[in-house]
């Protein structure tokens, strides 16, 4: 298997002003390419670290990729540490990048300037690829039977230029073929899931495997990831070892990714041209924004309600005085009241309600912190479900409201 290590460059990363996602990224293209990533390293703005750097890579792996440093400004030296690693005396104008450059600044109305100019020069040896988001263009290498890629730091221009990187490396060297597909499940704990699939994952063929992969947001994601050399044939046996195992899991399955609970919920309403509403008070909105991240949610999401106060849960979704008192903010009568409040006030077929102690302080012996309530409401009925959380006040309303999507999404299957 081909090796590659991934250099990113850049004091901001390693005093921690700034968070490398290039390596996630690249990471991911290079192993649907077949090519196995072996090391990431982050260096800082210094020719000497990066020299190093790339010695090192060398030594390692077959394909060097380095995101960083090749902008206007004095402290961007990528490109002309690659020439000295190189042994390149001579720069090269890459004219195609100058008249890019020029073009860009000239329809913003802005003088280019010498620096913007030295963008378009690249060592002698190098073969550009183009940068259709910025002004740094890529640059490929090979010596001694080792491929380097030089690409820019800023996440959308790389992002940009990996697929004509990764489709380089693909010709050059002939890789095997990675298939990846993730089966999305949510309300199954991981070590049940592990328990309950034991025999099916034992049987998987040697050329596919198994990796869970539990994300706080979404459930538990189960990916299989085959090698071969015919991605369709990949394609095909993947989708047949899902099929025996979905059958298993029956709702706990909400969809491949990149369905989310949210997305999943709004091809349910739509297919019964239905519209939901909102009412929370622990989530503070997080459930709305949930479901309005998603395209067209303007269908079916009629709008939220934050009642974080009892006024506010008074007022506005009509919730009774005595069933506060009687019952408290965090309690099954309570979240009922407020889903049946949110669809009656909103005009809305379902809604959802969440009410909490998300933390870190307000817990009680009978309502210690972490206590969640929701109600899901439908024409038919309303339901409701407690839920203890134990992560810190972020995590428990992230939890929360992907556990108050996930009880909306089953409402929905029964109906």
């Amino acid at each position: 298997m081909v090796n590659a290590e991934i250099i990113t460059i850049g004091d901001e990363i390693l005093i921690g002003q700034l968070v490398d996602t290039n390596s996630a990224w690249i990471a991911k293209h290079l192993n649907s390419a077949g090519i196995n990533v072996y090391q990431i390293s982050s260096v800082s703005d210094n020719a000497g670290h990066i020299l190093k750097a790339l010695d090192e890579a060398s030594q390692r792996a077959d394909i060097i990729l380095i995101t960083g440093g090749l902008g206007p400004t004095k402290d961007d030296i990528t490109k002309k540490t690659l020439a000295r690693y190189f042994g390149i005396g001579k720069m090269l104008v890459h004219q195609p990048t100058l008249d890019y450059i020029t073009d860009i600044f000239t329809k913003r109305g802005i003088a280019i300037t010498e620096l913007n100019r030295l963008q378009a020069e690249v060592p002698e040896n190098a073969t550009v690829i183009f940068n259709t988001c910025g002004t740094a263009p890529g640059m490929y290498f090979e010596q001694n039977g080792k491929i380097y890629v030089s690409m820019p730091g800023v996440p959308y221009e790389m992002e940009a230029m990996l697929p004509k990187v990764v489709e380089l490396l693909f010709a050059k060297t002939g890789q095997s073929a990675i298939y990846h597909k993730s089966l999305m499940t949510y309300g199954i704990p991981e070590s049940l899931l592990a328990e309950q699939i034991e025999d099916w994952e034992g049987a998987l063929p040697i050329h596919i495997k198994l990796a869970y992969l539990p994300e706080i947001s979404s459930g538990i994601k189960l990916r299989l990831s085959a090698t071969g050399d015919n991605k369709d044939l990949l394609n095909q046996q993947v989708d047949e070892e899902f099929g025996k195992l979905i059958p298993r899991l029956g709702n706990a399955v909400y969809g491949y990714e990149p369905d989310s609970l949210a997305s999943v919920i709004g091809k349910l309403l739509t297919a019964k041209k239905a519209s939901i509403a909102t009412a929370e008070s622990c989530t503070g909105g997080r459930v709305s924004h949930l479901i309005t991240l998603i395209p067209g949610s303007s269908e079916y999401f009629k709008g939220g309600i934050v009642s974080y106060s009892n006024e506010a849960k008074m007022n506005i979704l009509e919730v009774k005085q005595t069933t506060l008192e009687q019952f408290g903010t965090v309690s099954r009568q309570t979240v009922e009241e407020m889903a049946l409040g949110a669809k009656r006030v909103l005009n809305a077929d379902y809604a959802i309600a969440t009410s909490g102690i998300a933390g870190p302080g307000g817990g009680t012996f009978e309502k210690p912190i972490g206590l969640c309530w929701f109600a899901v409401a439908s024409p038919k009925k309303v339901a409701s479900y407690s839920q203890m959380l134990t992560s810190d006040r972020a995590g428990n309303i992230t939890r929360a409201a992907a556990n108050a999507l996930n009880y909306m999404r089953l409402l929905l299957l029964e109906d």
